[in-house]
């Protein structure tokens, strides 16, 4: 059985580092490292060691410049101690069939550094990025989310309706284009989309869809289905008792369930 490294990477604001490497372990990681930025520049870690990488929640330098605006930045153009560009280590990883995990501002960063959602092949370059959610105001509330089942992402492969937290100011997806906004569609890389709990639909009704974002986008992969980013956060739900339903018996699958597939995968 083949062994499961998982990198959280850590710094610069991320505030949720812990709970996302304790879920990876839940779900069956053998290993789940956390591990600030600084030493991937200092070539202390490597990313060659790992197969699944996670971008966690948090406001990467406070959002001050846009949310992950920065943190794409130092992925972009800074090199590590061997001089080697942590964005040619980061493309590696990619075409090595790896996974990559964004959650909330780890979304933000992925789409910001144009991993996410890559149409036509074409990394590194920005498509789509996230904008100000419609309610003008920080949005934290707990949402439900459609899986598509046509999507070629690992992460979402036969999961039910789920249900998780959201907790950020910026999660509006926001496509550069109209055509590009269609493509998503069509390609099947809208990996999870905000539904109504009533009748399990996607929505962009309010609260349901918590920031507006056009077609009820809650979650992109890219066209190898090896990359998911989201907003909601499923490291927030790895056990029953965080669900503020649990008392009354609502026993919504949880968020470990992406996080179970995404090992799965790697195993085999």
């Amino acid at each position: 059985m083949r062994m499961v490294n998982t990198l959280v990477i850590t710094g610069y604001g991320t505030n949720s580092h812990l709970e996302t490497a304790h879920t990876a372990r839940l779900a069956g990681a053998d290993r789940a490292d956390v591990v600030h930025f600084s030493d991937l520049v200092s070539a202390k870690v490597r990313l060659d060691a790992y197969h699944f990488l996670i971008f966690p929640g948090g406001f990467l330098d406070g959002d001050d410049l846009g949310a992950a605006q920065a943190g794409a930045m130092r992925w972009r153009y800074l090199k590590d101690a061997t001089g080697k560009l942590l964005l040619d280590s980061l493309r590696e990883f990619l075409e090595a069939g790896k996974l990559i995990l964004g959650i909330c501002n780890g979304f933000q960063l992925l789409v910001k550094l144009g991993v996410l959602p890559a149409l036509d092949g074409r990394r590194f370059e920005r498509q789509v990025s996230l904008g100000h959610n419609d309610s003008a105001r920080f949005e934290d509330r707990w949402v439900h989310l459609l899986p598509n089942a046509a999507s070629p992402c690992v992460f979402t492969q036969g999961l039910p309706l789920l249900t998780m937290p959201v907790r950020h100011g910026e999660g509006k997806l926001i496509a550069r284009d109209e055509p590009t906004l269609q493509r998503l569609e069509a390609e099947q890389l809208i990996a999870l989309q905000y539904a109504d709990p009533d009748t399990g639909r996607p929505t962009q009704a309010y609260p349901f869809n918590p920031n507006g974002s056009s077609l009820s986008i809650a979650g992109l992969t890219d066209p190898t289905g090896h990359v998911l980013g989201l907003m909601p956060h499923p490291e927030a739900f790895h056990h029953v008792t965080n669900h503020p339903g649990w008392t009354r018996g609502e026993l919504d699958p949880p968020g470990t369930l992406l996080f179970v597939n995404a090992i799965r995968y790697l195993r085999s």
